[in-house]
């Protein structure tokens, strides 16, 4: 590394010295993902016919489901294509273990290839025999080829995944086999099944591995992860990150802010907390801790942007379109529901941010080596209309797919408008790759979880999990609750936002069905938590990434990140106790409802009014300061009128109104100047 001191002290290197910066942290961020995202570890084989093989095959992947969109298969059939061909891609890109070759394809790769391309071809070629004359019936040819599905399912998930799905799908697998034997309790007991039952239910029907979930993820997840793929060639990355500088860069404590904004428009698009933490966080992170941000602060902020971007419409890492096809709700339905809560959710991080940053004096970065607003909007601003063209299409209700697949068209014409984000033709193939490529880790997550819902179909074990959570609720309603956001934790634990939810909702939603909550409200209350559980401790795998990018401490960089989610530990609660904030009015219609009229306008006003006002004043306590320090006696006083003000009931908002700005006018007569900066 090659630098000189100036004059002044201050350190000026050379380009070489930089260049070699950028590949230490480059090196450095590429560990850490690898470390705590599985996804990450995959074979570069840059050169040869095994390379061209690869793309291609994940170029016709990317084709094949731009095709199906307009021209669909049976259901069986284009499931079994998406799941068969892509566990094909697995066993080719990801190697086995850590100390595998990472240059080439090893022998026995080509064997879980052809095997995973096997259980796909019997299905093709035997479909009119399994949906007429066998009825779905298994015979044992059926048999042997579901049982080498669901091994390379296993293996394959294993490798992209990690180890908790599989271990999970292989402990519900093993329940049928053993469910009926006496050693079993009461609760658990079922009839005997044999390997025709357990095997064709998951592979001969859509109930288990060729589930809804794999629908969803072959007709709406792909299309919008390719579309993701083809926004970050374009460079959508870069345009959020500029005009997130460009925006709060400079106001106090500005690269912690540029985090939070960067962070929450990329992960409500690429759907991996645990990508967008390390994508964005080698960009934001360095720049928290160079204006004062303590490490491990830094590396929470980081974390708790991006998991909160699974809740972001309009994408909302895809989610919203798993929770669609999960509850036959409207997708408009859905985004418009999760927008307060959302909105809630980032401002109460922001808020502590800048709360943090007013308390310990922290600047901003200098306003003239900043991008200006004007000057980032000319050069990449038109990407954004790819959004609002999306946002349009679904508003309008155009299907979901032909949305999506629009989008993608619409993103590559308006690319050509600049220079600096046209897309040539190597570019439009390198998306098409890239997007299968990037589609794997959520359908290996997708398929392992077929097997967990079709066990659940055929044993009715999630309505013995339904029960026992309603029976150790003891008829209350808060207590259920409590329960199911221990459930819904539990379940999530080290497992991305979508495979989360779908465990999620199977396993725990349904205990809320007998307090008379809406559908929609209890899967947004399992959906919240089972993607919270990633910055949540013990096992908080966003935060552990965003503290080795930080250099910070895990757990006190995981202790964190929960004090700045906080906010979406709390609005869940809210919106069961009451609808409006999820701008729905479900009076008077059961609970399966799937069209909901809008709630008054006073309510929603009063609803964001009071709870806007309660996440800020939340976020105040949080951080000990407004315009000045508060003790801990203020600090408890303002929280407990933050909670009154957030839960939405007239008297309670008048209570915690007079609290909150009875201590707001208290500290700002009384505010002293900022103490001196500190590491924070």
């Amino acid at each position: 590394m090659n630098s000189q001191v100036t004059d002044h002290g201050s350190v000026n290197t050379t380009p070489d010295a930089n260049v070699d910066k950028d590949a230490d942290a480059d090196a450095i961020n590429k560990a850490v993902l690898e470390k705590y995202d599985r996804e990450s570890i995959t074979r570069h084989i840059t050169q040869g016919p095994v390379k061209y093989f690869i793309a291609g095959i994940c170029i016709l992947y990317s084709l094949f489901h731009l095709y199906i969109t307009f021209n669909p298969m049976p259901a069986l059939l284009q499931r079994s294509v998406h799941v068969g061909v892509g566990f094909a891609l697995i066993f080719l890109i990801f190697p086995a273990s850590k100390n595998s070759s990472r240059s080439r394809v090893a022998w026995y790769d080509w064997i879980w290839f052809l095997l995973s391309l096997s259980g796909m071809s019997y299905l093709i070629y035997e479909y009119q025999n399994i949906v007429t004359s066998r009825g779905g019936m298994a015979n044992p040819l059926d048999v042997i080829f579901s049982l080498i599905t669901v091994v390379c399912v296993l293996e394959g998930s294993r490798r992209i995944t990690g180890w908790i799905l599989p271990i999970l799908a292989g402990i519900f697998l093993a329940y049928p086999f053993v469910s009926h034997m006496d050693f079993m309790p009461d609760r658990l007991l079922t009839r005997p099944y044999d390997m025709g039952d357990i095997f064709g239910q998951l592979f001969l029907k859509t109930e288990g591995l060729y589930s809804v979930a794999i629908g969803a993820s072959v007709t709406f997840i792909f299309l919008f992860i390719l579309f993701g793929a083809f926004l970050a060639r374009s460079g959508m990355g870069q345009l959020f990150n500029d005009l997130a500088l460009a925006i709060a860069g400079h106001k106090k404590g500005g690269p912690a802010k540029v985090a939070v904004i960067s962070s929450g428009f990329m992960g409500s698009i690429n759907g991996s907390a645990l990508s967008n933490v390390v994508s964005t966080g080698a960009f934001t992170i360095p720049l928290m801790k160079k204006v004062g941000y303590h490490k491990d602060f830094a590396g929470a902020v980081e974390a708790s942007a991006s998991v909160g971007g699974q809740i972001l419409p309009p994408i909302m890492g895809a989610s919203a379109f798993i929770m669609a096809e999960t509850t036959g709700l409207p997708y408009s339905t859905i985004a418009l529901a999760a927008l307060l809560p959302a909105i809630l959710y980032y401002l109460g991080v922001i808020a502590q941010v800048h709360f943090r940053a007013g308390r310990r004096d922290l600047k901003g970065i200098a306003k003239e080596s900043l991008p200006a607003v004007k000057e980032v909007l000319k050069a990449r601003g038109h990407m954004l209309l790819p959004i609002v063209f999306l946002i349009f299409l679904l508003i309008r209700n155009v299907p979901v797919g032909y949305a999506a697949a629009y989008t993608i068209g619409f993103t590559v014409v308006i690319s050509m408008l600049r220079a600096e984000t046209r897309m040539s033709f190597s570019d439009i193939l390198g998306a098409l790759e890239d997007g299968a490529r990037q589609s794997l880790a959520v359908m290996a997550a997708c398929a392992v979880v077929g097997i967990i819902i079709g066990v659940v179909s055929l044993t009715s074990f999630g309505t013995v999990m339904t029960s026992s959570i309603v029976t150790l609720g003891a008829g209350s309603l808060f207590l259920t609750l409590i329960l199911t956001m221990l459930a819904s934790m539990v379940l999530g634990m080290g497992l991305p936002s979508i495979p989360a939810y779908i465990i999620t909702a199977t396993m725990a939603a349904p205990a809320l069905a007998g307090f008379d909550i809406p559908i929609l409200s209890a899967h947004m209350f399992v959906f919240y938590f089972g993607i919270f559980a990633n910055i949540t401790p013990p096992v908080c795998l966003a935060a552990f990434a965003g503290a080795g990018i930080s250099g910070g401490d895990p757990m006190k960089t995981g202790f964190l990140s929960l004090k700045l989610a906080l906010a979406g530990f709390i609005v869940p609660f809210m919106f069961i106790y009451s609808p409006t904030m999820l701008m729905i009015d479900p009076t008077g219609l059961a609970v399966t409802a799937k069209d909901f009229p809008l709630p008054p306008i006073l309510d929603i006003i009063t609803v964001v009014v009071t709870s806007v006002t309660g996440v800020i004043a939340l976020s105040s306590a949080l951080e000990g300061y407004f315009r000045g320090e508060m003790n801990t006696i203020t600090r408890i006083i303002l929280a407990i009128g933050a909670l009154l003000l957030i839960y939405p009931e007239i008297t309670t908002g008048i209570a915690g109104g007079v609290i909150v700005l009875g201590i707001a006018a208290w500290n700002m007569k009384t505010s002293k100047a900022p103490t001196p900066t500190v590491s924070v």
